[in-house]
């Protein structure tokens, strides 16, 4: 894992413990009340099995979900997480009805054999957010040990990730948090070669550190998505109405020279799915090399397609974040799906970065052709821009490697 070491979720001994787990149920909510994808909690399953399996006397799980501002808001309630919980599960899950106070605390003291508590949605509170030592202080008496499975939110320094590990001992990580940190960090270390990154995404602002990492690091860059058209402006293509981030076009020089120097294959796209106005009923046309005045590239095009396609087929190793295009409209979404199944393809490790593409790889049914599939946006940039995530320094170093525990 990171240096130091930290300690994992099978370090610890849970046996009668209440075990105090940070999760990331932030997941879709449907108009109906039902939850829409459900990725994030099932990558979770594995280490509430473990737990319950070790004998822990009940799981207290904690997450948020949405943006609410500190105060309860129905639609942002935790009850359909806990429901789809449930049934993944195959075991009650008891949703409470707020995640501190004296009729939360007396509920989790009276839980044992193996129960499963999901508590009310974390910003219902503004500690949380805040990183309240005070707030930490209440979610601390709540649990005996301390487990980190919330990759996701571990970029940022909550209460609820952060202040806890403070008060709770020993903090350990998650079997999908390991696992995120293996991939994420370990995996890029020293990659199978060649190494390609496919970034995609509207804004080059979003992932200019990534960039400037992965240059050094990768043998192929793909760029598509809206950010493309910055780097299109920088070569001098014309990209019509296409997405531009003008304050950006001097970085994305700066970027593919660093590339050309130190021989990195850069690609962009060579035509593009082009409409008249953002709209899924617009009218489209493939244009190339650029887009047309008066136009918007919203895809990648066919010869773009094939191009990127020879470039994945060639790599060992596939980082992916950032879709190709429009995905969410359907005369847009031809160029993300086709990477996709390139990279789902490709034998060797393919790792999705989260974010869009989760949800694209996702509705598509392909996840699992992936080596790993991200459950963090935010945080698995962070990680590849190489910064020490809160969430995870926070956590109890192990012991040194033959020390006795």
């Amino acid at each position: 894992m990171a240096s130091p070491r930290k300690l994992a979720v099978e370090d610890l001994d849970v046996r009668g413990k209440r075990v105090l787990c940070r999760v990331d149920f932030n997941v879709p909510i449907g108009d109906g009340g039902e939850v829409e994808g459900d990725h994030r909690i099932r990558a979770t399953l594995p280490t509430l099995k473990l737990l319950l399996d070790r004998a822990a006397k009940s799981l207290v799980l904690m997450s948020h979900l949405g943006r609410p501002k500190g105060a309860p808001e129905a639609k942002f309630s935790m009850k359909p997480a806990a429901k789809r919980l449930e049934s993944l599960l195959g075991r009650p899950v008891r949703q409470l009805g707020d995640c501190v106070g004296d009729s939360v605390r007396r509920e989790v003291d009276a839980a044992s054999g193996g129960a499963v508590l999901l508590l009310e949605n974390l910003r219902f509170h503004a500690g949380e957010e805040k990183n309240d030592a005070a707030f930490a202080r209440e979610l601390a008496r709540l649990g005996d040990v301390y487990v980190n499975d919330a990759f996701g939110v571990s970029h940022r320094a909550h209460a609820s990730v952060a202040a806890i590990t403070q008060l709770v001992k020993p903090a350990a990580a998650g079997l999908l948090l390991k696992k995120e940190i293996e991939f994420l960090g370990h995996a890029l270390e020293d990659p199978a070669r060649p190494f390609a990154a496919v970034l995609g995404g509207a804004k080059v602002s979003d992932k200019i550190l990534v960039l400037e990492k992965l240059v050094g690091e990768v043998d192929a860059i793909l760029i598509g998505g809206g950010m493309a058209y910055t780097f299109l402006k920088a070569r001098g293509v014309p990209i019509g109405g296409s997405k531009l981030e003008a304050d950006r076009v001097d970085t994305a020089k700066k970027i593919l020279a660093d590339a050309a120097a130190r021989k990195v294959e850069v690609h962009l796209p060579v035509d593009h799915v082009a409409a008249d106005k953002f709209d899924a009923a617009a009218k489209t046309e493939i244009q190339a090399p650029g887009v047309k005045d008066g136009w918007l590239g919203l895809d990648i095009g066919p010869k773009t397609i094939a191009e990127f396609r020879a470039a994945i087929g060639r790599a060992k190793t596939v980082l992916w974040n950032g879709p190709m295009g429009v995905f969410e409209m359907a005369p847009f979404a031809a160029g993300t799906r086709a990477i996709a199944e390139a990279i789902a393809a490709v034998g060797g490790t393919t790792i999705v970065g989260g974010g869009d593409s989760a949800a694209a790889v996702e509705e598509m049914g392909i996840a699992s052709k992936f080596s790993h599939v991200s459950t963090g946006g935010g945080a698995s940039l962070e990680m590849l821009e190489g910064k020490v995530l809160p969430g995870i320094a926070a956590l109890t170093d192990a012991p040194a490697r033959g020390a006795s525990r």
